[in-house]
Formats: C-alpha cells, sequence, structure tokens
C-alpha cells in the first residue's frame, strides 16, 4: 500500500510536494490505512505527510483547491514494500469521507474464513457514488457473505471485479444500475442462483465473467444485447437450457467460454454468425446434435474451437479446414462417426487435434510428417475402427511417425463402413477438456508440450 504523488512538470514537483493534505482527509485515510494494518502504523515516516516526498506504495493523490486528496487505495501485498493486511482486519467508516476516491482494490488482505471471516460493508456506498470508478477484491478467502446491494449506488464504476473469494449468495439485479461498467469479473466464489436479467442494461461492457460459481437456470436473453461483449466467461457453472440464439447479436465478440454446464438443444446457428470469434469453447455439456449443418467456414478468426464431450453425432465437416487460423481444435469424447477429413491435415496453424473417443472409421490420410510433428498432440485412440497405412516394405514393428494408439491397417481386413455402430471401448479416456479458453492452460496432464503452448502462445487470457 503506498501513496504516489507528482506534477506534470518537475518546475511544479517540488511545489506539489510541499502541498498541505487536507486535515479531515489525512486523518480519515490514517485510520483507513489502520483498520486493515493495525494500529502500529501511524505514518510518522512520512514527510511531510502522506502525499509529500516519502512514498509509500498503494496510495495515489491528486491535487484538489490547492489541497491533496486521495484517489486511490490499494490494500494488501501488491509489492515487495507494501503494507501487508493484518490477521484481523476492519473496514472503517472513514473509508466512505475519501470523498475524491477513484480507484479502491483488495488482493490477499482477508485471507481467514475460519477465524477471521470478513463482509464487505452492507451500506454507505453511496457515498463514493459521485468518485469511485473501479472496484476490486482479488484472492481474498477471508471475504464471505453476499453482495450488498448498495453497490447499486456506483454509477460512475466502470471496473467491477470481485475474484476468487470467498463470496456467496444470489447476485443482486442492481448490478444492473451500473451502467457505466465496462468489466464485470465475479468469478471463483460461490455464487448461486440465476444470472440478473437486469445484466442486460450493461450497454457498455467489454467482459463479463461469471465463472467458475454455482449459478443454476437459463441463460437470459438480455444478454444477447449486450453487443459491445468482447469476451463472454460462464464457464464451470450449473447453467442449463438451450444456447440463445440472441447471440447472433454478438458481432463483436472474441470469447465464448461456456464450458462445464448443463446446456443442451445441439449448437445453434447464431454460433457461426459471430464472425469475430476467436476462441468457442463449449466442451462438457449434453448439447447432442451434429456439426455437419453449421458454416464453419464463416468464422475466418477463429483460433481455438473446443467441443469435447458435447455428445455430437454424425461426420466432421470439411468446412473445418477451410478456417486457416485453427490451432486447436477438440472434437473428442463424442460420437462422431465417418471417415476423417485428410484436408484438416492442410490447416497451416494447427497445433493440436484431438479426436479420440469417437466412432471414426477408415483408413488415416496424413502424412506420416504430420504425425511427427503433431505428435501426442494429434489424439485419434479409441476410435475401435480407425487404423493408418503402414508404407510397403516397413514393418509393423519399425514404423515411425506412426500415430499415438491407433492400430495399423492390415492387409485383407475390411473395416466397419461409417454408419456402422461399434463400441468405443474405454469412453471414459480424456474426459477433461484439453483447452481452458479463458485461463490458458490444459487440463489434460499428459500433453505437457502442448499446455506450455498455449501458456505462452496462445491464448487471449481475460484481461482482469
Amino acid at each position: 500500500m503506498g501513496v504516489w504523488c507528482g506534477g506534470q512538470a518537475k518546475a511544479e514537483a517540488d511545489i506539489e510536494a510541499a502541498a498541505p493534505m487536507e486535515k479531515a482527509e489525512q486523518a480519515a485515510l490514517y485510520s483507513v490505512i489502520q483498520g486493515f494494518v493495525g494500529d502500529w502504523w501511524n505514518g510518522t515516516d512520512l514527510y511531510p505527510d502522506p502525499c509529500g516526498w516519502t512514498p509509500i506504495q498503494g496510495v495515489s493523490c491528486d491535487m484538489f483547491g490547492g489541497l491533496w486528496y486521495v484517489t486511490a487505495l490499494s490494500i494488501g501485498p501488491i509489492h515487495d514494500n507494501s503494507l501487508g493486511c493484518a490477521t484481523k482486519v476492519e473496514f472503517r467508516p472513514q473509508l466512505f469521507q475519501l470523498k475524491h476516491l477513484k480507484s479502491l482494490s483488495f488482493f490477499k488482505c482477508f485471507i481467514s474464513p475460519r477465524e477471521h471471516p470478513t463482509t464487505i460493508p452492507g451500506d454507505k456506498w453511496e457515498k463514493l457514488g459521485g468518485s469511485l470508478e473501479l472496484l476490486e477484491f482479488r484472492s481474498n478467502p477471508g471475504l464471505s457473505g453476499k453482495i450488498p446491494t448498495s453497490l447499486g449506488h456506483l454509477t460512475k464504476l466502470q471496473s467491477l471485479v470481485l475474484l476468487e473469494n470467498g463470496l456467496t449468495g444470489e447476485l443482486p439485479s442492481s448490478i444492473g444500475n451500473l451502467t457505466n461498467l465496462s468489466r464485470l469479473v465475479l468469478a471463483g466464489n460461490r455464487f448461486n442462483g440465476q444470472i440478473p436479467y437486469s445484466f442486460g442494461r450493461l450497454k457498455k461492457l467489454l467482459i463479463l465473467d461469471l465463472s467458475r460459481n454455482c449459478l443454476s437456470g437459463h441463460l437470459p436473453c438480455a444478454l444477447g444485447g449486450l453487443t459491445s461483449l468482447l469476451k463472454l466467461d460462464l464457464s464451470s457453472n450449473q447453467l442449463e437450457g438451450k444456447l440463445l440464439e440472441d447471440f447472433v447479436s454478438l458481432k463483436n465478440l472474441t470469447l465464448m467460454d461456456l464450458r462445464n454446464n448443463n446446456f443442451l438443444g445441439g449448437l445453434t446457428h447464431s454460433i457461426v454468425k459471430m464472425q469475430s470469434l476467436e476462441e468457442l469453447a463449449l466442451s462438457n455439456n449434453p448439447l447432442g446434435g451434429d456439426v455437419v449443418g453449421l458454416e464453419w467456414q464463416s468464422l475466418q478468426n477463429l483460433v481455438i474451437l473446443d467441443l469435447s464431450n458435447v455428445g455430437l453425432v454424425g461426420e466432421i465437416p470439411e468446412s473445418l479446414s477451410q478456417l486457416k487460423r485453427l490451432r486447436f481444435v477438440g472434437l473428442d469424447n463424442n460420437n462422431l462417426t465417418g471417415h476423417l477429413p485428410p484436408q484438416l491435415a492442410s490447416l497451416p496453424s494447427l497445433s493440436a487435434l484431438y479426436l479420440n473417443g469417437n466412432n471414426l472409421t477408415g483408413v488415416l490420410q496424413f502424412s506420416r510428417e504430420f504425425y511427427g510433428k503433431m505428435g501426442r498432440r494429434f489424439g485419434a485412440w479409441n476410435n475401435p475402427n480407425l487404423c493408418y497405412p503402414v508404407p510397403v516394405g516397413v514393418g509393423l514393428t519399425t514404423a515411425t511417425n506412426a500415430p499415438y494408439g491407433v492400430k495399423p491397417c492390415q492387409p485383407g481386413v475390411t473395416l466397419l463402413e461409417p454408419n456402422s455402430r461399434a463400441e468405443l471401448g474405454d469412453a471414459n479416456l480424456n474426459q477433461n477438456s484439453h483447452f481452458v479458453a479463458s485461463l490458458g492452460y490444459s487440463s489434460y496432464g499428459i500433453h505437457g508440450l502442448w499446455r506450455f503452448f498455449l501458456v505462452n502462445t496462445l491464448v487471449t487470457v481475460l484481461a482482469i
């Protein structure tokens, strides 16, 4: 936590540093700091006051009417020389007397959910309604209770981040009053209930992340009206119902992550209308349906396609081979049948192709160079009626660059036709998706190289 103050030119710096801090403001700030770090702190090492020449990390000031006022306050071990929070912390009412406060954030400050649970103050937020633009609580397991409805008074708020805390309860509809929000991140808590319809009023939203909670029910159709949205992450909840046809209006969306929910009803045509999409992750939903009837060639910006374990049937469409930016394709653990389009090997950027755990048939038509380049990032195992040809003159035991887990074709053996129904063997292998779109890492442990690749080169991480 600290103080940073300064002028726009060096000639003004000394004058501004010598300017006084408004006395009531200073007293309020000291009380607020003591509530979080302990009464031992008294600011005696600051000269001449918290907005003078002696900085501490985490507090910023600005000048109003010739006096210094606090504009930003960050509590927690953000920097090496930040003041850490005490074991038992306290929100003091003086916090709401900082009338020019624009930014307030807490990081790893409330860490004891059993011994010292802390809740967000339930009132007085309206006193900051004319100034506060950013409010963040990150990585505070000891922060419990509900989101107070009074946060709806912070009508100037542009960023609300409540990430990886211990918060519970339903999402208050009053968040829909925060119509200046561009970023709303409520991920990694234990929120339940439905997504409020009022969220459809947040027309300036660029990022909406409600992932890793216990949210349930159907998606409100009002989400289709968030036409400025760039990133939508609702993964790892208990949401259900059909995918929204209203998604067709999300023309600017680059990331849609709905993994690990209970969506059904098949893939909607609205998906291929979102032509800005770069990352589409729908894995681990009982969607069903097929992929043949969609115009995949419309998604020319698509980099990541994760449709693992969604109950897909039918054949793999050749139109996927027209998506020249594709790097990751996950179609594993479905009920796909038919032959594998050899055109997929020609995708110039492809780095991972997972088709294992289906009922694909026939002879693989990819080159040995392709298998060598992909290694285990080409997954075709657990397709019992799929085989690869062994070059003439090469023994079965000496073949190199063979697809992992796929048997060589046996001369004189007729494989089942595409419409045949055969058991998939161990269909439970690799039940987890290979890709986590919004966090950028693989959840399938054996593919360490692919995990490294995703983290370092591929992902579009949610800017939170």
